[in-house]
């Protein structure tokens, strides 16, 4: 029967004849667009060619999205006699053509006129996960919805022009079958699936995707892409192979690049989020069962509000506390909020400087630490941050130092304390049924995480995880069976090649939130380069990232904005560039915890990058301490910076502001309501403590920053290092217990009566 025009899909209302399949084989990942002049049909098909479905998108409303599922799973010939009748049907209007063949649908979007399809029309395989092919982006395509006589004009096609300015085929990846967003761990002990998967943190395309989501309720048409770094490699360790597999995923809240994102938002997100997991499993025939390991660490912005301001005259902007948040809320929601994604206990890895001539980022410094301590006096001892901190930079300067070795007493012990996911499964992981079926015995889980940050999270924060991520592999490896000892030392061969995958990682991320390559010295002088080559490396990345910072960054934060849909041009509205970096979310955004189809209208806050919905209810957190408040304000030396970062006129003068500034240096308290830090940076050069621990580190390396001692300004009980008074004998304050059986070596814990420990 030949057909008139179009034929009637019935509508499909959820996809049960899929969901009833064999779940690896039921995802579409080839795709045939076609069209007329009045539809687009795009037809998709699964790997084996037994399913066929069909799916119609009108064109006739160029600002509307219209689109219908056939409910009908087809088989290959019922579809092509389909399309025969199509074509048949629509021969005087030009026939049935094919447009392009892809592997799937990024998404749609609509700037000032017509909505527009995005789509994959070349992947590649880049790796594999227990059967599971990850494919990256090799060429993708933007093609307008409405028939060719809508015209567009200048400002859709600028729009137009910033989109395609994301480059899709680096650094984001996607699976059919795999959640790929998700680690191992909560693939194998919570599944998820459908439309719910689209709103983790790390699918850049949530927004892309909510449209055909909502209307059809299932994501049988797209891909979740996340954004990041993918790299699997093949190792070998006695003679047996298995493969390594290194995933970063950056976080889409509060995204965007180095001096334009800094901080925390209101809602506890940090800028430069971005969570690294490592995938070991033995290459073994198929067939045989699997041991498969994994182990996450987390990255991310100091949860302060703070920021800096870019600008082509200054090479290192000041840095400046933007605003008061006396009961550290926000930071508060972001700690929350990794206990929420990976448990308890949370330690912190702080690596910025202790102390500088002029303080830029040391400001930062007595602040984090003391926002950890008004957390942590709401917390019962077990579930207390961890603080470490350890001035890198100046350890790196050190002569005779060895960082790696010193970064180790802190890595071990996280990686002992939060241990890590193992499981042995039955052949071929599928995540979208019951995982319980698949294992042969329990797994063991990964409970808590070590969140590290430098002042960028680039460059000293990249040594320090490859520094726990080397730690882990030992471990990874022993349990699998590979090795007998779970001990990598740093010139073993696995130890080089883990390096130049973290040195890969460090670039990818650093361009994306830099904007240069990472800078890369230690890993260099490992591997015998010499001072000066490293030195005139170092200069020309610090100059790359110079330019990008000060020429590139905003025009790459518009396009971040547009794709992420933070901005939505809308008619009648100033366009994006003619409004500057605090007036962009003026015009039309959204917000999560809102009805993401709304869009809304959002202002700045005193706080550069934090955006507040108008309609947006305040924040419901625990008010978690009381803020001390010295009968003395804090003088501040004259380099500390004077105004905010908006660009709207301080509400209070900076004296003001920052009242509640303590000192930088690291305290130890002993009452029950402080909180567990340990500090490497500022030891006594007087006695060695905690045993091997403490030798690891020269003495000259933690002198005391340069700021003055505000004795009247502290809280009651409130010691500094040079009030001995108070730590007593510091040798019967601690429980040594054995972190590293290979080398005999402790790190000392505190009792519970004790918190802030100097080491």
């Amino acid at each position: 029967m030949t057909m008139t025009g179009d034929y009637e899909l019935k509508k499909a209302g959820g996809s049960e004849e899929l969901d009833q399949m064999d779940p690896k084989n039921s995802f579409l990942m080839n795709f045939r667009l076609y069209e007329t002049q009045s539809r687009f049909y795009m037809v998709g098909r699964n790997k084996s060619k037994t399913i066929w479905r069909i799916m119609k998108i009108d064109r006739s409303e160029p600002t509307e999205l219209n689109i219908v599922e056939d409910a009908t799973t087809y088989s290959e010939a019922e579809c092509s006699d389909l399309l025969t009748r199509l074509r048949e049907g629509n021969v005087r209007n030009g026939g049935l053509k094919l447009v392009t063949i892809c592997c799937g649908i990024i998404g749609f979007i609509r700037f000032l006129g017509p909505y527009y399809m995005l789509l994959i029309t070349e992947r590649k395989q880049i790796g594999v996960i227990d059967g599971h092919v990850i494919y990256g982006i090799s060429k993708s395509e933007m093609i307008p919805i409405p028939y060719p006589s809508v015209q567009t004009d200048k400002s859709e096609n600028r729009y137009k022009k910033l989109l395609c300015s994301i480059d899709l085929t680096k650094d984001f990846f996607f699976s059919y079958s795999y959640h790929i967003m998700r680690s191992l761990q909560k693939n194998m002990s919570d599944a998820q699936t459908g439309p719910v998967l689209y709103e983790n943190m790390f699918v850049w395309n949530e927004f892309l995707t909510r449209g055909i989501r909502h209307n059809l309720d299932n994501t049988l048409w797209t891909v979740a892409l996340v954004y990041g770094f993918f790299k699997q490699a093949k190792l070998s360790v006695s003679g047996r192979d298995f493969y390594l597999t290194l995933i970063s995923r950056r976080s889409r809240h509060y995204a965007g690049t180095r001096y334009r994102k800094r901080g925390v938002d209101e809602k506890g997100r940090v800028a430069n989020d971005v969570e690294t997991e490592q995938i070991v499993f033995e290459d073994l025939p198929e067939g045989y069962p699997v041991e498969i390991s994994s182990v996450v660490q987390h990255r991310g912005s100091i949860p302060l509000f703070w920021s800096q301001e870019t600008s082509p005259l200054i090479a290192k902007p000041k840095i400046k506390l933007s605003r008061r948040d006396r009961n550290y809320k926000a930071t508060r929601l972001h700690f929350d909020n990794l206990v929420t994604r990976y448990g308890k206990p949370i330690i912190i890895l702080n690596l910025i400087k202790a102390s500088e001539k002029k303080p830029r980022e040391s400001i930062l410094r007595g602040r984090f630490s003391y926002a950890t301590e008004i957390i942590n006096k709401d917390l019962s001892f077990e579930n207390r941050l961890r603080f470490f901190h350890l001035d890198l930079h100046k350890l790196s300067k050190s002569k005779g130092a060895n960082v790696l070795e010193s970064l180790s007493g802190v890595t071990e012990y996280s990686l002992r304390t939060t241990g890590f996911f193992h499981s042995q499964l039955k052949p071929n992981l599928v995540t979208d049924e019951d995982n319980e079926n698949h294992l042969i015995k329990q797994p063991k889980l990964q409970k808590g995480v070590l969140r590290t940050n430098c002042i960028d999270c680039l460059d000293r924060t990249n040594v320090a995880q490859y520094s726990y991520s080397l730690a882990a592999l030992g471990y990874q490896l022993n349990a699998l069976g590979l090795i007998n000892r779970p001990k990598i030392g740093h010139d073993d061969p696995l130890a080089v090649d883990l390096m130049e995958l973290y040195e890969m990682m460090g670039d990818i991320l650093s361009l994306q939130y830099g904007g240069s390559l990472a800078h890369c010295k230690i890993f260099w002088f490992r591997r015998g380069h010499g001072k000066a080559a490293v030195h005139t490396q170092d200069i020309v990345r610090s100059f790359q990232r110079y330019l990008s910072n000060a020429y590139t960054d905003a025009e790459k934060q518009d396009a971040i904005n547009i794709f992420l849909g933070y901005f939505q041009p809308r008619q009648g509205r100033p366009a994006l560039w003619e409004l500057d970096a605090d007036q962009h979310f003026n015009v039309g955004m959204r917000n999560d915890s809102f009805d993401e189809n709304a869009r809304l209208s959002f202002q700045r806050s005193a706080s550069a990058g934090n955006l507040v919905s108008a309609s947006d209810n305040p924040m419901l957190a625990t008010i978690i301490g009381q803020r001390y408040e010295g009968e003395n304000s804090l003088r501040f030396d004259d380099s500390a910076p004077e105004s905010s970062t908006s660009r709207f006129a301080p509400s209070m003068n900076t004296k003001q502001l920052y009242t509640d500034m303590l000192s930088t240096r690291i305290h130890f308290y002993e009452n029950k309501d402080s909180h567990n830090c340990f500090d490497f940076g500022t030891p006594s050069s007087e006695k060695s403590y905690a045993g091997d621990l403490h030798e690891r580190y020269p003495h000259h390396l933690f002198d005391q920053p340069d700021w003055p001692d505000f004795a009247s300004d502290r809280p009651d009980g409130y010691c500094s290092s040079a009030e001995t008074s108070c730590t007593g004998n510091l040798s019967d304050r601690y429980e040594d217990f054995n972190i590293n059986v290979l080398r005999g070596e402790t790190v000392a814990v505190p009792r519970e009566n004790d918190s802030i420990i100097q080491v």
